[in-house]
């Protein structure tokens, strides 16, 4: 499971590779203040731990996250809470131990989650806070003149107040795939340019609705100059309007952020 920064955190795991090449584990924290709540990166639950090991499970820091073993009875336990969306607690350590106990506890809270804080569209300078945001992994490269685009995240914005964390379909992950990879192909003319002139951190908005499609790209809260949307128009628009999106879809607004980067290879 992938984690995101706390704000109730006073340290941080992070991963450091040091001179020979060994990757180490530190805990970064504010300087002169002793460290209650520790943040992690991921948490991995391994359900290969046999019964016969002796242990109930058995939790250790790997790079910047938590591994956690349990037997397949707890796995397929801690699987049917997480549906039924309960807490759920795991004891770690030997079975016959008679000394205190560390608890892996998994507990579900209440209230909306303060993700993307600080986060601004490169477009318009929109706030992105609290917006239902997923990684992107682009299966193709797209290179131009020893620079790379890449689109990294999108975010899905509510039409409808109160509509954050909703379910986003299949269909939607797909089109959004096909809008990105559409995108990255018209940009990739004008890589060289977009750098020279600051404009690495781009951002592209696509609404639809039953009635209308349009896109907006922009970067440090600005629109692209007329001139860069030629190639975009001829990539994007034919994705756009040919997206097979059911109604039940719409409507549907989708932020994507995009990095102009440097070919090292």
């Amino acid at each position: 499971m992938g984690a995101s920064l706390s704000a109730e955190a006073d340290s941080h795991l992070v991963c450091v590779q040091n001179d020979d090449g060994v990757y180490q584990t530190q805990a970064n924290s504010f300087t002169g203040n002793p460290r209650k709540v520790t943040g992690a990166s991921f948490v991995v639950f391994n359900g290969a731990l046999k019964a016969s090991s002796g242990y109930l499970a058995k939790s250790s820091i790997v790079e910047d996250g938590l591994m956690v073993q349990i037997t397949r009875e707890t796995m397929d336990a801690l699987r049917q809470a997480l549906q039924e969306k309960k807490d759920f607690d795991i004891p770690c350590g030997k079975a016959d131990a008679c000394e205190s106990r560390e608890y892996v506890n998994i507990c579900w809270t209440s209230g909306k989650a303060d993700v993307n804080k600080g986060v601004t569209s490169p477009v318009d300078g929109k706030s992105l806070h609290g917006m239902q945001c997923v990684k992107m992994l682009q299966e193709m490269e797209f290179e131009t003149d020893g620079k790379l685009v890449r689109c990294t995240e999108i975010f899905y914005l509510p039409k409808e107040q109160g509509a954050h964390g909703s379910s986003i379909s299949a269909t939607c992950l797909q089109f959004a795939k096909e809008i990105a990879t559409a995108c990255s192909a018209g940009l990739c003319p004008h890589l060289r340019t977009l750098k020279t002139r600051g404009m690495n951190k781009l951002g592209l908005r696509v609404s639809t609705n039953a009635d209308i499609v349009e896109y907006q790209m922009g970067s440090g809260g600005q629109l692209l100059p007329q001139h860069y949307l030629n190639d975009l128009d001829s990539a994007l628009i034919p994705v756009i309007h040919g997206g097979n999106l059911d109604t039940s879809s719409l409507p549907l607004e989708m932020e994507f952020v995009f990095f102009i980067i440097e070919n090292l290879i």
